[in-house]
């Protein structure tokens, strides 16, 4: 009996943060202390958009706005550009995606082109079930868009937030979804450039050049939040 009345509140202790997380009772747009101390940063409060602007821009969009501790694109607005530029770096996000919709989070963007796809590579967000581009591995949910197709498909019900997790150290670049790294590949690498050159950015002479740049949140022309934010430098 000694046993069991030491080892099962352990157990339901070290599950706790499980089960909060299933919840929805954890903060929100807040860093853990041990977050805190590995060097992570907060790019959303969960009040404020402080740390982004407009592509091109000094002041955000006012079609993004924060509504119920997330950032919400509800009319057309432009894309959201992070005010600080990251080299190599961990990032992780929830999204969530309207009927549809498509999205994207772009990095290593930089502002000398017209448009943000021309020059930073994008973890594709969309509605697989219904969006004609979730017909194609190459461009459904999780993607490196049009180059890379996720290994699987593990995106949450249209309408439930997913997590991203996008990992850029050197040339080497993963994605994860829901905790499963579902996408990995290598900048500027033979297969890298082939892959460019049999695709849309073949025209675009800077596309995936850069080793820093913003972050940017898509408008896409639908519907999407995002909460928690979470950057760290590598």
């Amino acid at each position: 009996m000694s046993f069991l009345r030491t080892t099962v509140p352990t157990a339901l202790l070290a599950s706790l943060p499980l089960l909060l997380a299933s919840c929805g009772t954890l903060p929100k747009n807040q860093l853990t202390e041990k977050e805190a101390s590995e060097g992570w940063e907060l790019l959303f409060d969960g009040e404020s958009l402080e740390h982004w602007r407009g592509f091109k821009q000094d002041a955000a969009p006012a079609g993004w706005v924060v509504e119920n501790g997330s950032i919400h694109l509800d009319e057309p607005a432009g894309d959201l550009v992070s005010r600080e530029t990251y080299g190599d770096f961990e990032l992780t996000i929830d999204w969530k995606i309207g009927l549809g919709g498509n999205s994207g989070i772009f990095f290593h963007v930089t502002e000398d082109h017209d448009y943000v796809w021309e020059t930073g590579p994008e973890f594709q967000i969309l509605d697989d079930e219904r969006h004609p581009d979730g017909g194609s591995p190459l461009t459904s949910a999780g993607s490196n868009y049009a180059l890379h197709a996720p290994d699987r498909s593990v995106v949450n019900t249209t309408g439930a937030y997913n997590r991203a997790r996008l990992v850029v150290k050197g040339n080497d670049v993963e994605h994860w979804l829901n905790g499963q790294k579902i996408v990995s590949y290598s900048l500027r690498s033979p297969d890298w450039f082939q892959r460019v050159a049999e695709s849309k950015f073949s025209t675009m002479p800077d596309y995936g050049l850069a080793r820093e740049g913003h972050i940017v949140l898509q408008d896409h022309g639908d519907a999407v939040w995002f909460k928690n934010i979470k950057i760290r430098r590598l």
